[in-house]
Formats: C-alpha cells, structure tokens, sequence
C-alpha cells in the first residue's frame, strides 16, 4: 500500500484542483489570491523547516516537515501540469 502513496496523493490533489472544494486547503492554494505564489511561498517555508529540524538532529520533525514539502511540491507539479512521471523521468535519466 505505502509503495503507491504518492501516486495516491497526487491522484487527490489533481481532483481537488478540479472539483475546488470549499472547504480544502489543497483547493484553496489553487484559488488563492496570490495564485502560483502562494505554493511557491509554501515551498520555500517547508523547505526552511526541513533544514531547521535536520539543524536540530530532529528525525521525527526531519519526517514530518519533509511530507509538508513533498505535498507542495506535488501542488506544484498539478499547477504546471505536470505528474510525477515528469520526475520518475527525470530521476531516471539523471541514475
């Protein structure tokens, strides 16, 4: 089951950049007034607390800052259209 996460969060993601839910946060970085920056700010402030915590020898916090990115990330990939075979690709060509 774990094997296909993220293909399973991203398959979320895309339906709710599609549906729009009100009342979800995925949807809303979407709708957001500030638009793609608003994800990018999101990025920036995971990637910040990813550092902190491995700066802190922090695993559990390593973890759990570093799924926070992941899901922006994959926000990221839906707003420019792309998928995560974009990056299997690209992991792929760079082995």
């Amino acid at each position: 089951m774990t094997e296909r996460i993220l293909d399973e969060l991203f398959a979320v993601i895309k339906e709710r950049q599609e549906t729009l839910p009100d009342d979800s946060y995925t949807a809303s970085l979407f709708t957001h007034e500030k638009g793609e920056n608003a994800v990018l700010e999101k990025l920036g402030e995971e990637m910040t607390e990813v550092i902190l915590a491995a700066k802190d020898d922090d695993t559990d916090e390593i973890a759990a800052e570093s799924t926070d990115l992941v899901y922006h990330l994959l926000v990221l990939f839906a707003a420019k259209e792309m998928d995560l075979d974009d990056l299997r690709d690209e992991l792929a060509h760079r082995r």
